[in-house]
């Protein structure tokens, strides 16, 4: 009888050896899970909170050619206070990322949830056809369709 409890006992505590080495590196690996999940469910709670509508009219005449400016309201629809400074947007016109671009709140003096703002992109030279502006504040995109006559 003692010839096997002494190979017993040795499986028996190699088997236990083996499961504290495999729950530590699953321990660790479900901690570096879980830390992921909630970085990333925190910026997915920053985009659903953030929201933007371009609220001007396509037939308005948004581009004045003398000047060479295009301007748009934009106004947050979001549940947060944006950004209200040049550097907190990207901006797309008929393809070309533009950086000469100012920022007016109309309404206030900060972009709160139903405050609207002026959008000017300066120096933008445009021939007459059908643009696309793309404007993303913080992950949210908002698409502007415009004639230039």
């Amino acid at each position: 009888m003692a010839d096997i409890s002494v190979p017993s006992l040795i499986l028996f505590i190699a088997s236990i050896v083996v499961a504290a080495g495999v729950s530590g590196v699953l321990i660790d690996t479900v901690t570096g899970i879980s830390s992921s999940l909630d970085e990333r469910g925190g910026d997915v709670s920053t985009e659903i909170r953030t929201d933007i509508e371009v609220i001007s009219d396509p037939q308005a005449g948004v581009y004045d050619g003398a000047n060479d400016n295009l301007s748009v309201y934009v106004k947050n629809t979001g549940l947060r206070t944006l950004p209200a400074t040049s550097g907190g947007f990207d901006i797309i016109v008929g393809g070309q990322y533009q950086t000469n671009v100012t920022v007016n709140v109309v309404d206030g003096t900060e972009w709160r949830p139903s405050n609207v703002i002026e959008l000017t992109v300066t120096d933008i030279a445009l021939s007459s056809g059908d643009y696309r502006m793309t404007v993303v504040v913080d992950g949210d995109e908002e698409v502007f369709e415009f004639r230039v006559s």
